[in-house]
């Protein structure tokens, strides 16, 4: 999937995400919000003015949420976007309105819906982490031009194929096809596992 997708499936699929900001003595508090809308250029989410969200947005311009679908944990597919956010104004609320017409049960007039405006997350990196899966899957995407930053392990030309990373490798995502041997990224726990068990020091972060 692109980027794209994957910010569409939080607001059609999840909808309902925990998002995280940072007070003004800088410790994290977290609140429900709903993404409204997506498209190539990021989730868009609305607040009314008065609250000390709209607050800690306009003066961070930064936020992190995660949005989880699921029976149980292992049948979940979780979503964490990080990245930064921008106020956008009134404009855009009349079409999210629409979109989302539960919204007219909490603001019914236009002279309440005034009290909103809209923020986008237009800048930002996500990872897709699915536990409904076996092995389980994993993705990394960015969106707004932002360079990807690899995380999870490697395992370098040091690998002398003793095959002790095979065994500690809770998902046996690891391939003993060739040496060196090699991760198969999508499946990773990142456990750091095969890193401790490796005798050669062959295993390395991202």
């Amino acid at each position: 999937m692109e980027a794209k997708d994957y910010l569409a499936f939080i607001v059609s699929e999840i909808h309902t995400t925990i998002v995280a900001t940072v007070d003004d003595e800088g410790l994290p508090i977290t609140a429900a919000i709903d993404m409204m809308d997506s498209d190539e250029n990021g989730l868009y989410f609305l607040t009314a003015k008065g609250k000390g969200f709209y607050d800690r947005l306009k003066k961070r311009g930064f936020l992190a949420l995660t949005a989880i679908k699921g029976q149980d944990t292992m049948s979940s597919v979780a979503v964490s976007v990080r990245g930064k956010v921008r106020e956008l104004g009134y404009e855009r609320i009349p079409a999210l309105f629409e979109k989302n017409p539960y919204m007219h049960q909490i603001y019914p007039t236009k002279e309440a819906m005034h009290a909103l405006t809209v923020f986008q997350v237009y800048e930002g990196t996500g990872e897709w982490f699915d536990l409904s899966k076996r092995p389980i899957e994993r993705a990394s995407f960015t969106f707004g031009g932002v360079q990807e930053k690899t995380e999870g392990f490697i395992i370098t030309d040091a690998c002398i194929g003793c095959g002790s990373c095979l065994k500690v490798c809770p998902q046996d995502c690891i391939s003993a096809d060739s040496i060196p041997f090699r991760i198969e990224q999508a499946h990773c726990l990142h456990c750091g596992n095969c890193m401790t068990a490796c005798p050669a020091g062959a295993v390395q972060k991202r």
